[in-house]
């Protein structure tokens, strides 16, 4: 009866000690860092920071396509490849052990490769065919739904139900999205099932981007990992760009604005997004990402000829609320 007894306590013990285990491993899928107050005000500004270079970025992109005839593809590939440069000289200068362990670990490649095509090219691809098959206002709107494949995935992976103001601050976030790309009107939505098929492509591929390279980058790092995978992105875009055989007619203003896009749109928004991923978990940084049409409609307004509305101060104040609830 006693050895019963004992036996009945290891077993309780071991049930107990797997869970926490269970607990901790649950945890470690949301967010790689511990989460301190600290960890999570700097993750917090570092994402939304990102998330204001890829909204200006997107201004950016549609002036040195419309007042230089950049090619998308073009203009995709030469800031991949341009970027990962950065990447690599940053990463050789602080992490090198980490770079060089990277290059080393071919049992990794196929993982940057999955990364590469999901998380970088089929981002890019499907936003651009999304914005295609319908408009700039639907292409957001429809990429905003990553909201919910994020939060979905965190709370199958967890096992447990979405929380009260995680709700709240996906319905916010869209919610403002939504008047901020279509000024409330729905009648400016364009829905062709091609157009819905892309859309929801970009939206899953976007919410990978939260997801696919967290553990690549706990192991190698942030800079190594976004190094090698933009490398090969505009590797892969190489031989459909042909960047060396398509260079524009580019003045002062027009390099500067190429610049911005490499140094600031692609390098500097990817870096700090990752970073803040790995601080505040992929539902928070998916959530606050959406700084994102907040800085592309005000910098819009600034450098190009777009209007101001009222629909847009709304759509302001609900991703506002939404950033002060889930910091």
């Amino acid at each position: 009866m006693a050895k019963q007894t004992s036996g009945q306590a290891s077993q309780s013990q071991k049930t107990s000690e797997s869970k926490k285990t269970a607990k901790k491993t649950a945890k470690k899928t949301e967010h790689v860092l511990e989460q301190t107050p600290k960890s999570l005000l700097i993750g917090t500004g570092m994402t939304l920071l990102g998330g204001a270079m890829w909204g200006m970025n997107s201004t950016v992109a549609k002036l040195l396509m419309r007042d230089y005839q950049l090619d998308p593809v073009w203009l995709s590939c030469v800031r991949a490849l341009f970027a990962s440069l950065i990447f690599l000289v940053g990463s050789a200068i602080t992490t090198p052990q980490k770079l060089a362990g990277a290059v080393k670990d071919v049992k990794s490649y196929p993982k940057y490769l999955v990364t590469t095509l999901i998380c970088v090219l089929l981002v890019q691809v499907s936003y651009l065919m999304t914005i295609d098959w319908t408009n700039s206002g639907t292409a957001t709107v429809l990429q905003t739904l990553n909201l919910v494949f994020v939060l979905t995935w965190v709370c199958l992976r967890v096992k447990r139900l979405p929380l009260k103001h995680e709700l709240v601050g996906v319905l916010l976030a869209f919610a403002g999205t939504f008047l901020i790309a279509t000024g409330g009107n729905f009648a400016s939505l364009s829905l062709p099932w091609q157009g819905l098929a892309w859309g929801l492509i970009d939206a899953v591929s976007t919410a990978a981007m939260s997801i696919l390279p967290v553990v690549l980058m706990l192991k190698w790092g942030n800079m190594t990992v976004n190094g090698i995978t933009f490398l090969m992105s505009g590797l892969i875009l190489c031989p459909f760009a042909q960047p060396w055989a398509n260079i524009p007619a580019l003045d002062a203003r027009g390099v500067l604005l190429l610049l911005y896009t490499i140094v600031c749109g692609t390098f500097l928004a990817f870096w700090l997004y990752m970073a803040g991923v790995m601080r505040v978990g992929a539902v928070r940084a998916t959530m606050l990402g959406t700084s994102e049409p907040v800085m592309a409609t005000i910098s819009a307004v600034a450098w190009t000829d777009a209007v101001f509305e009222p629909t847009d101060l709304v759509g302001f104040v609900m991703i506002l609320i939404m950033v002060f609830l889930v910091r």
